[in-house]
């Protein structure tokens, strides 16, 4: 099954950049079945909300109270037929808001792995992948660990099924050479388009962590992506969280550098920055329905990953990008599509370890309750990907 040529996309393009970069353009706000929607003017095509939340808002705003009960999810029934569970015939609903980061379910419906394995999907388009999971949606969808963490710990009920890939942004400052470190950035402000507790802010605290650098040792402000780079240019901003996407055709003139990276540093490159989330009840009563759609996107993940190219051209075909195409390419190959979900399990135990210690989440929550309550393969290990 595969509607996605049912109905032509315009996309209306801002910018020239894609992957993770945020384009600013008017697009449908209505569910389009089967169809994958455009980039929403609010977010990056990361999947990024650029004008998110504070994630500790989110509970309120869901109408979730912390449900102590979520680990029933790993004890749903998964013997039986998918064809008995009560949502088998409906769409899986995914909700996406823009971009090649967050594409894999696409390709997946294009390829089509979603049909041979009995399911059908329908793309909604949202302002908050986040709130579409809390607030019943959306069934599933792909966003940042960084930014789903703090409201899941909260409250919305979300579970973890994979990863999705590596990499993806990184710690910029203008190549002038007067900052040339995170220590160059102290008692300076750095800009992110996301708002102060997103996961832009979460990714800065973690990389001046990393380099024994306090967060309020740092200033950090909210700037409109398309203006972050003028921002850093007139003295406003010192350094600035962005996609390597957006980032590159200005580190390629020289106007700016990376100084730290999910994607490419040590300490980050191996981790899972994007996570393949569904929502807890529809695991609960669908678990055969679930872990048919989390095997999907991964196997199409794991494809994309020995595949860049050919990835790249569907997200292209179908208008899901737009740009340089090598540069998406280029992109898209350095990260790790086939991130393991042992990495992934390890990088969510590491990330709530950190969020605690900084602060950024209020818990008492062991990393290892997090890891029982809230991730779930679904049966699936990573022998089984194909």
């Amino acid at each position: 099954m595969n509607n996605f040529k049912k109905v032509a996309l315009t996309l209306a393009m801002a910018l020239s950049f894609t992957a993770c970069v945020n384009d600013n353009q008017e697009s449908k706000k209505e569910d389009t079945k089967a169809e994958m929607p455009a980039g929403d003017p609010k977010t990056d095509t990361s999947g990024e909300n650029v004008n998110e939340k504070d994630p500790n808002t989110v509970k309120e705003e869901t109408g979730k109270e912390a449900n102590d009960n979520k680990d029933e999810t790993k004890e749903a029934e998964t013997t039986g037929k998918m064809e008995d569970e009560p949502h088998y015939g409906k769409p899986i609903k995914v909700a996406y808001n823009g971009g090649v980061c967050t594409g894999a379910p696409g390709i997946a419906s294009v390829r089509g792995e979603f049909e041979k394995r009995g399911l059908e999907v329908e793309f909604i388009n949202v302002e908050s992948d986040v709130d579409s999971i809390g607030t019943h949606t959306a069934d599933a969808t792909i966003g940042h660990i960084a930014k789903f963490v703090p409201p899941t710990v909260n409250g919305v009920d979300a579970v973890f099924a994979s990863g999705a890939h590596t990499g993806c942004k990184s710690l910029y400052v203008l190549d002038n050479g007067e900052i040339n470190d995170t220590e160059g950035l102290k008692d300076k402000t750095v800009g992110f388009p996301g708002s102060i507790g997103s996961a832009d802010h979460n990714i800065a605290i973690r990389f001046f962590n990393n380099d024994g650098i306090k967060p309020d040792e740092v200033k950090y402000k909210q700037v409109e992506n398309s203006a972050i780079v003028q921002s850093m240019e007139n003295g406003e901003l010192a350094g600035a969280i962005l996609s390597d996407e957006f980032a590159s055709k200005f580190v390629e003139d020289g106007t700016i550098k990376r100084i730290r990276s999910l994607s490419f540093d040590d300490d980050f490159k191996n981790e899972a920055c994007c996570i393949n989330a569904l929502n807890g009840d529809f695991v609960r009563e669908n678990p055969l329905m679930a872990k048919a759609y989390n095997e999907a996107v991964l196997s199409t993940q794991k494809w994309i990953e020995d595949n860049v190219e050919e990835a790249a051209q569907i997200l292209f075909d179908n208008n899901w990008a737009t740009g340089d195409f090598d540069t998406v390419v280029e992109m898209m190959d350095s990260y790790n599509w086939a991130v393991t979900l042992d990495d992934t399990e390890s990088t969510l135990k590491t990330v709530i370890e950190d969020y605690k210690n900084l602060g950024i989440i209020d818990s008492d929550m062991t990393k290892e309750d997090f890891i029982k309550t809230y991730w779930n393969s679904l049966g699936l290990k990573d022998s089984d990907i194909k």
